[in-house]
């Protein structure tokens, strides 16, 4: 289905989305001028109607997320510009009227000279107001476009407690007594092992990379092909995306080359407009960028990919940058939905209940967190995340976050579709973590180590896809 829907998208689709490209702050006869489209992408269509209408909503967007308070003055900027900007609009239509009322009496004037010096005039007068009102939609815009999205109702209003949904393989009781005392962590027993390697990596390539080698190199490829196993008895769609995209794509997709911060996050190739991908969610939501699916598509449209991850990872010098937790490069799958916005939320739970079971049946010990709203990246409008117990940490670690940006990401991408009246509206756009390779692994090994045998004990889910080993010995 996916295929053929790919498929009858035409050029002619394109051309109406580039047509209507418009800013929603305009009004009347004047069109946002100052809209440009990259040869890949359109212009982003952002809501800054709704911006005007709604700012109270936006700033507590900004607010709870603990995000710089410039945001803050862009919002009151955007709603207290509206009259200068209705101003300059009202003008240049009343001048441009009076000018094509002058023109088409021009035949009939007995006055020449002193209507042609009013159409001088009136040319003079309307060049500097465009260009006013052109800069001003154009800043405005600017401010738009670095909002976040707005937060789901369901996100805890404390914004900086996240709050537990369930456990997964431990009742709440054992979750408060587990600890840490005495655990081994994974780095030190995958080097006994002899399944990972970090001071090769290390000599070769820096910190934060690593080697992992036999049994480990098994593992890591029998968890990959278990969670596509998995997402396809779910009905999603195989996909291998690229793992170098444009870099308007990354911005697009709300992924900043620098955090707010000011840390390095994204890695960009020098002298080329290309970005190596921190996730295939990157390149898996441009698949269907500047698109208009046609009446009729079943939605939703689901894709699972697997691909290498690349992170600058900015804390790379201090906390969790031991061992596997926190690396550079790591091999990830995927999951991501384009659908209807009405519709998105009951697909975010069951991307959340897909990840709960596949958690489940590897047999780790987790919990499932409602993220804060300090804890959400500018797309996301409500977000779940599973953390596994990892004994070698002494704490909760994350495994697993699934995402409803909404039509956040789709209004950068130019992703829409015709709704139940034939009008074109932006589709929302869901993303989640089918499986983190590394994370697992570091919960996996320290949660199934047996220090008396010095084995590993495999998850039996996963025997079919380690050539039957039950254990992971001393290669």
């Amino acid at each position: 289905m996916h295929g053929s829907v790919k498929s009858r998208l035409t050029r002619a689709s394109l051309s109406l989305a580039r047509n209507s490209s418009t800013s929603s702050s305009s009004e009347g006869t004047i069109k946002n001028s100052g809209a440009k489209n990259s040869s890949i992408l359109l212009r982003a269509q952002l809501d800054i109607n709704d911006i005007i209408s709604r700012p109270q909503i936006y700033k507590d967007s900004v607010t709870r997320r603990h995000l710089p308070l410039n945001l803050i003055s862009d919002i009151d900027f955007i709603t207290q510009n509206r009259p200068l900007q209705a101003s300059h609009l009202a003008t240049i239509n009343a001048l441009k009227r009076e000018r094509k009322d002058i023109t088409a009496n021009l035949n009939n004037t007995q006055e020449k000279d002193g209507v042609m010096s009013r159409l001088k005039q009136i040319k003079s007068e309307l060049q500097p107001l465009e260009k006013q009102l052109r800069d001003l939609q154009e800043l405005i815009y600017a401010k738009a476009e670095d909002l976040p999205n707005l937060l789901d109702e369901s996100v805890p209003r404390d914004s900086q407690t996240d709050e537990v949904v369930s456990y997964i393989n431990m009742d709440p009781e054992e979750a408060q007594t587990i600890s840490p005392a005495g655990a081994r962590d994974h780095r030190s027993i995958g080097e006994e092992l002899g399944i990972l390697d970090f001071v090769t990596a290390s000599r070769v390539s820096g910190s934060s990379w690593y080697y992992m080698l036999g049994d480990g190199a098994l593992l890591e490829q029998a968890l990959v092909q278990y969670a596509l196993s998995r997402a396809r008895q779910r009905d999603y769609k195989m996909i291998t995306p690229p793992s170098v995209v444009k870099s308007e794509i990354v911005q697009a997709c709300g992924f900043k080359p620098q955090d707010q911060n000011n840390e390095k996050q994204i890695y960009q190739i020098e002298d080329e407009p290309l970005s190596l991908c921190g996730t295939a969610e990157i390149p898996m939501g441009a698949f269907h960028s500047s698109t208009i699916f046609p009446s009729g598509t079943q939605f939703p449209l689901k894709y699972v990919g697997v691909s290498r991850s690349y992170r600058a990872e900015a804390g790379a010098s201090g906390k969790d940058t031991r061992g596997l937790y926190r690396v550079h490069e790591f091999t990830k799958v995927e999951l991501f939905h384009f659908t209807k916005p009405r519709d998105a939320q009951r697909e975010l739970d069951q991307i959340r209940d897909f990840q709960i079971d596949l958690v489940r049946s590897l047999g780790i010990q987790a919990r499932v967190l409602n993220m804060s709203s300090a804890d959400l990246g500018a797309p996301a409008m409500k977000k779940y995340d599973i953390e596994a117990w990892m004994p070698g940490r002494g704490s909760w670690g994350e495994i697993t976050s699934s995402s409803n940006c909404g039509t956040y990401q789709a209004r950068r991408l130019g992703t829409r579709y015709h709704d139940h009246q034939d009008r074109v509206a932006h589709v929302a756009t869901l993303n989640g973590t089918c499986m983190a390779v590394p994370r697992v692994l570091v919960a996996l090994i320290e949660q199934n180590y047996d220090p008396v045998a010095n084995v590993v004990r495999v998850p039996s889910v996963l025997w079919p896809y380690m050539d039957g080993k039950e254990v992971i010995a001393k290669n």
